[in-house]
C-alpha cells in the first residue's frame, strides 16, 4: 500500500484529504505544521507528500527546501496545496523542486489524478534506476574509450521538469540523447537568467563534479528529454584514469570561460535588440533541420537578460518587418541576412 504524508495546518481540510485518500486505499499519515511535517517525512519516508504553503512556524517552501537538502527525502514527489495562484508563487515552488500544484478549492478527482500521475512517473524512474547496475563496468574503467559507454542509466523527463536545483549535491554527469535542456540562475527578486541551452550530444552537470561542490545553478527541460547518466564515482574514476576524458573536460571548461567572457561583453555593449537577434540565431542553429523552433517568451527573455515585455515588442517588430514568422508551432527566421545585419 502506497503511503502519503499530508502536511496541512487547517484541521478540517486535513481531515477531509485524509478521508479521501484512505477511501482510495492509500496509507496516510498527517502533520499539523511544517516542522512536524519535516520530521514525519524523514521518519516515515512516504511515497508522496501533500503540503500546504501558508502555515505557521515553517511554511511549505521551507519544508520543501529542508527535504530537498536531505538525500533520503529529496526525491519524494511533492505536491503543493495552496489558496494562492500567483505566477510568482508557482515559480518559487517549481524552482525549489515541487512536482505539482493544486489550487484550493479542488475536488476529489483533481486530487487523486494529481497523486496518481506523480506516483506513476516516480515509480517508472525508480524502476529504471533499479534495472541497471551503475557500477558493473568499474573494473574495466581504464579500457573505456568513450564516456558515453559509461552512462549505464537512462532517464526520461517531461517538458518543464527540473533535473537539479541550485544547492543540490551532484550525483551524476548528464548526457543529452534527445531534447533541449536549459541551465539557469534565479535572482533574489525571482527573475530567471538562462546560462545555456543544450541539446543532443551535450554534457552538463560536470562543473560541480569537477570542482567537488554542490550545483550552483538549476537545470530544467525546455521540451521532453531523454538523458543518459554517469554516476559520480564512475566519472571521477574516468577523470583520473583516462587522459582523453580529463582533457575533454578541461577543454569544455576552457570554452565555457571563453563563452562567458564573450557574453559579458555583449551584455555590456550590445543593445537589447541586438541581443535578441543573437539568441534567435543561436536557437535556430540549435534546432537545425526544423523550420520552426519553439521557445517560451520568458525563456527567451531569460537568455537575453531583459524583461519579457521587451522581447515581445522586438519580436513583433521583426515579424512586421518580415524578418521572422511567429506561429503556434514556434518562430521561423525568414531572412537570416537581414536579421544578422541588425545593429541597434
Amino acid at each position: 500500500m502506497q503511503k502519503i504524508l499530508v502536511i496541512e495546518d487547517n484541521l478540517d481540510v486535513r481531515e477531509n484529504i485524509v478521508e479521501i485518500l484512505e477511501l482510495s486505499n492509500y496509507e496516510v499519515s498527517e502533520a499539523p505544521n511544517g516542522k512536524e511535517g519535516v520530521k514525519a517525512a524523514k521518519k516515515e519516508q512516504p511515497d508522496l507528500i501533500l503540503c500546504d504553503i501558508m502555515m505557521p512556524e515553517m511554511d511549505g517552501y521551507e519544508v520543501l527546501y529542508m527535504l530537498g537538502k536531505d538525500p533520503g527525502t529529496s526525491t519524494i514527489p511533492f505536491i503543493f496545496l495552496t489558496a494562492k495562484a500567483e505566477k510568482s508563487d508557482f515559480r518559487q515552488g517549481m524552482s525549489l523542486g515541487a512536482d505539482d500544484y493544486l489550487t484550493k478549492p479542488f475536488d476529489d478527482m483533481e486530487l487523486l489524478k494529481a497523486i496518481e500521475g506523480r506516483l506513476e512517473k516516480y515509480h517508472k524512474l525508480k524502476s529504471n534506476d533499479q534495472a541497471k547496475d551503475p557500477d558493473e563496468f568499474l573494473a574495466g574503467v581504464s579500457h573505456v574509450k568513450n564516456l558515453e559507454d559509461a552512462a549505464t542509466q537512462e532517464r526520461a523527463y517531461a517538458k518543464q521538469d527540473v533535473i537539479f536545483r541550485e544547492g543540490d549535491f551532484p550525483h551524476y554527469l548528464y548526457y543529452i540523447e534527445t531534447g533541449k535542456v536549459k541551465t539557469y540562475k534565479i535572482s533574489e527578486e525571482g527573475k530567471e537568467f538562462i546560462l545555456s541551452v543544450l541539446g543532443p550530444g551535450d554534457y552538463f552537470g560536470y562543473r560541480a563534479l569537477l570542482l567537488d561542490t554542490n550545483h550552483t545553478e538549476f537545470a530544467a527541460c525546455l521540451e521532453d528529454v531523454k538523458l543518459r547518466l554517469v554516476t559520480r564515482d564512475t566519472f571521477q574514476k574516468l577523470l583520473f584514469g583516462d587522459k582523453q576524458v580529463a582533457g575533454s573536460f578541461v577543454r569544455l571548461l576552457a570554452n565555457e570561460v571563453s563563452d562567458k567572457e564573450s557574453e559579458l561583453l555583449h551584455l555590456a555593449y550590445d543593445t537589447v535588440r541586438r541581443r535578441v537577434v543573437d539568441k534567435l540565431l543561436m536557437l535556430a542553429d540549435s534546432y537545425e533541420g526544423q523550420d520552426y523552433f519553439k521557445v517560451v517568451r520568458n525563456d527567451l527573455a531569460g537568455l537575453v537578460g531583459t524583461a519579457s515585455e521587451s522581447v515581445i515588442r522586438i519580436l513583433s517588430e521583426f515579424k512586421k518587418d518580415g524578418v521572422i514568422d511567429i506561429k503556434t508551432q514556434g518562430i521561423k527566421i525568414l531572412d537570416r541576412k537581414k536579421l544578422e545585419s541588425v545593429k541597434w
